[in-house]
């Protein structure tokens, strides 16, 4: 028998609607039941059909897909099981972050067995109600604000954290008052008050952006005071520069949200060339390595400094 062909057969009277909306992943149970237990162990034993893990079964015998391979993980967990984190807003339509580890995660309720199948990144909760699992979605997974705030609190580096919350709200999957109220009630753990400065900084909470952090970073070793929000008059009309050491021929944008909106990151392009046509050196930096990376925000600092004759 010719194994690379794909074979599919038509649905069977018992196939209910949400097994079709399996994507072609049932249990055992539920093939058994649709089929027969004689129907599903010939097609087995012909390979036909897949057993990719105990008690899941793929309905064709050509490659697993992305999809069909989270419905393996889901039906491979404890009763109540669900999609969390990065699989559950992937399945919400989330795009990106397609490098980080993609196994696909489940979360299963606390106390639950530890699933079988070995191709699934597994998280223990007590929280599976309604208000944290959407009680209609197929396949069944954690809303899109538990799922970001979950992946976020999962992922290492905080980088990564803060993109993934900024990345679910440019999106639309989340909005932030959403996300402030899950935070509410939301565990201490991981990467929690980056969360939230994230959460923030999107729901434009900061769009007075960190420039007094900076200036204080600056302060402390022993720069000489910039000027902020400096206005420099165009041709066609007035452009701000956020710090300026206007005798040293530097300046520096902060930007708070990254990308958050196309047409003001194509904005924020274009004036930073306009500033940098003008003259000035000019440094930008993130709002996060303001906050969370002085040190090398001050060393590119200090050596554009000094490029511009400061001695200090």
């Amino acid at each position: 028998m010719n194994l690379t062909r794909t074979e599919r057969i038509d649905d069977p009277p018992g196939w209910t609607q949400i097994e079709r909306d399996q994507r072609r992943v049932v249990t055992s149970a539920q093939a058994s039941i649709a089929f027969g237990k004689p129907f599903v162990i010939n097609q087995l034993h012909k390979h036909r059909w897949q057993r990719p893990c105990r008690g899941v079964i793929v309905v064709h015998n050509g490659p697993i897909l992305e999809s069909e391979r989270r419905m393996v993980a889901l039906l491979s967990g404890p009763p109540r099981s669900v999609l969390g984190g990065l699989t559950a807003l992937r399945e919400d339509g989330f795009a990106g972050f397609e490098s980080v580890d993609a196994r696909p995660r489940i979360i299963v309720p606390a106390g639950a067995r530890r699933p079988s199948n070995r191709d699934v990144d597994v998280h223990w909760s007590e929280h599976l109600g309604d208000d944290d699992v959407h009680p209609l979605q197929v396949p069944v997974r954690t809303r899109p604000a538990r799922s970001a705030l979950n992946e976020a609190a999962w992922s290492r580096p905080p980088r990564l954290a803060r993109a993934l919350i900024l990345s679910v709200v440019q999106q639309g999957l989340a909005r932030p008052d959403d996300l402030i109220a899950r935070l509410a009630t939301w565990p201490n753990g991981q990467h929690h008050g980056l969360i939230m400065e994230s959460t923030l900084d999107a729901a434009g909470g900061t769009q007075s952006l960190p420039e007094g952090d900076f200036v204080r970073i600056c302060t402390r070793q022993g720069a000489p005071p910039p000027s902020q929000q400096v206005v420099r008059r165009r041709p066609d009309g007035r452009l701000f520069v956020d710090i300026e050491w206007r005798q040293h021929d530097v300046a520096v944008e902060i930007h708070g949200i990254p990308h958050m909106r196309v047409l003001n990151w194509e904005a924020d392009l274009m004036r930073a060339n306009e500033i940098v046509i003008a003259g000035p050196r000019l440094l930008i930096f993130s709002s996060y390595a303001v906050r969370h990376e002085p040190d090398r925000v001050w060393d590119q600092v200090c050596r554009a400094l000094r490029l511009g004759g400061w001695r200090g």
